[in-house]
């Protein structure tokens, strides 16, 4: 990032929010847009126009905003600095399939340009279910709302998109037929976090680190994603979904992409995409067979996360009660290509786990054993270099130093590093970044097409013979645990094991 793109605010436009009443909007894009106008990111012509099928006027909007900016604000909110923006605020309740709802909405966008002078550019975010997506895209194509004549107009797309390989197919085809490819912000808020973002600069622009990073010298990668919280009261949107269609296809491919992918030629956005699309592409799809010893399934059952009781999923809120939903997977991927070939993959990721954490471990091989044989060293420490996610941003290398005595003995040593630390902190929800470049019509870390379907390419034959078998018994791992038996049998049988992860 250059020091124009730090200092240069967004490009002059209205963002129009479909699903404004929704949670999204308030506890994640009103607090990310006012981080961006306290970070002078946010251009002078800009507004918000919210759109939901909820009766407000603008006033109610405007009010409701500031009431939830104060329960949801990640720093202390600037009574001046909100009010400015406070007068920005539009609303318009209408159905999202009507068409005179667009109507409306082409007065209203007509109307905030002239008092805003946001110069036409609309920036369109769906926050809503994804069974509105198609509806809204052919409305605001019909409506001439997505016509490029002079001025930009972008539509951000929230996952899930597409359930499977040919609904994401059908999705990506129907929206083509109203946008470019490069009009389209499919968002996955995970690529909008420091950590995930500095995987690139770590891997290329470090001389330390970038020799190292193939076959020859690393034995295997862990990425995991861990959430201690059950599914809390989102049963309904859950119990379609599960942990497979919820967080690898999309999160964990998008790490798995960045970790592993070539160095492109630039870091500008098709450069980049490019290289992760050649990298999904070279995940080795499980035959059937496969897919019975190198899956593991899971459903959490009662326990206690952090001291405190978590019912079991089947018991949750919009939830069947013989649910065969899963809760946790575990998978073992190997990518065909030069640099990766023999070293396996394993993700992980669940919910009700002991703790919330995202982070990419890289276990280097070990060296030759002769040397310590006459000594009391049983066996050497692992080399592991951890790239944390979440919570705390940051990156360790744990190696072996010799314990302090009169003999040879070998211990665990970790140099740590926090973002915090040497950089401080900035108030953040995640989405700054994304929303911020969009604004200025940087794709680098929205997902492109033929990434979408690559990845569902790999998860859908995963779906297809898990639905094929026979119910599973659930639940098979207590909440607060690691998940089921399966997901350590998974890394024993290669002679490996999970990195423990201290709650």
């Amino acid at each position: 990032m250059t020091d124009e793109r730090l200092n240069r605010p967004g490009d002059p436009c209205v963002m129009v929010i479909f699903g404004a009443a929704g949670d999204l909007t308030k506890r994640k894009l009103i607090p990310a847009l006012y981080n961006l106008v306290q970070s002078n990111l946010l251009p002078k012509e800009f507004a918000v126009v919210g759109v939901a099928r909820a009766q407000m006027s603008t006033d109610d909007f405007r009010q409701k905003m500031s009431r939830d900016i104060h329960e949801f604000a990640t720093s202390s909110v600037d009574a001046q600095l909100w009010d400015s923006f406070e007068k920005r605020l539009y609303y318009l309740s209408g159905e999202f399939q009507d068409p005179s709802t667009y109507e409306q909405l082409q007065e209203l966008l007509a109307t905030v340009d002239q008092e805003c002078g946001t110069r036409g550019n609309y920036l369109y975010y769906l926050a809503t279910a994804p069974n509105f997506f198609n509806d809204i895209m052919w409305q605001l194509g019909t409506a001439g709302l997505a016509r490029e004549e002079g001025t930009w107009r972008r539509v951000i797309i929230e996952k899930p998109f597409g359930h499977d390989f040919d609904s994401a197919r059908a999705l990506n085809k129907n929206i083509s037929s109203v946008l470019k490819e490069s009009q389209i912000y499919r968002i996955d808020h995970y690529l909008g976090k420091e950590t995930v973002q500095n995987i690139l600069v770590f891997r290329f622009g470090n001389g330390l680190f970038e020799p190292v990073w193939n076959r020859r010298y690393i034995d295997h990668v862990q990425i995991t994603v861990a959430e201690s919280v059950g599914v809390e009261g989102r049963g309904g949107y859950y119990e379609g979904a599960g942990a497979l269609r919820d967080m690898v296809q999309n999160h964990m491919f998008q790490l798995l992409a960045l970790m592993a992918m070539e160095p492109p030629l630039s870091f500008e956005a098709d450069a980049v995409r490019d290289e992760k699309s050649k990298l999904l592409r070279a995940i080795q799809p499980l035959s059937p067979e496969e897919v019975l010893t190198q899956t593991v399934r899971g459903q959490y059952g009662v326990g206690t996360v952090k001291g405190s009781s978590v019912p079991a999923y089947r018991t949750e809120s919009r939830v069947a009660p013989d649910s065969g939903t899963e809760t946790f997977v575990a998978l073992k991927l190997m990518l065909d290509n030069w640099r990766w070939a023999g070293v396996p993959f394993y993700l992980r990721t669940g919910k009700a786990l002991p703790s919330r954490v995202t982070e990419i471990a890289i276990q280097f091989k070990h060296v030759p054993f002769l040397l310590f044989r006459q000594t009391p060293v049983e066996q050497l420490t692992p080399n592991f270099l951890v790239l944390r996610i979440q919570p705390n941003e940051g990156i360790s290398l744990q190696f072996g130093a010799k314990v302090p005595g009169p003999s040879v003995r070998m211990g665990a040593v970790q140099m740590d590093f926090e973002y915090a630390d040497y950089f401080g902190t900035q108030p953040s929800t995640g989405y700054e970044t994304l929303l911020y470049d969009c604004m200025i019509g940087d794709a680098t870390l929205f997902q492109r097409a033929d990434n979408v379907e690559i990845g569902w390419s790999v998860v859908t034959p995963i779906l297809d013979v898990w639905k094929a078998l026979p119910p599973r018994s659930f639940p098979n791992y207590a909440a607060g645990t690691w998940g089921p038996k399966e997901a350590f049998d998974l890394l024993e049988r290669d002679g490996r094991q999970w990195r423990r992860i201290d709650p």
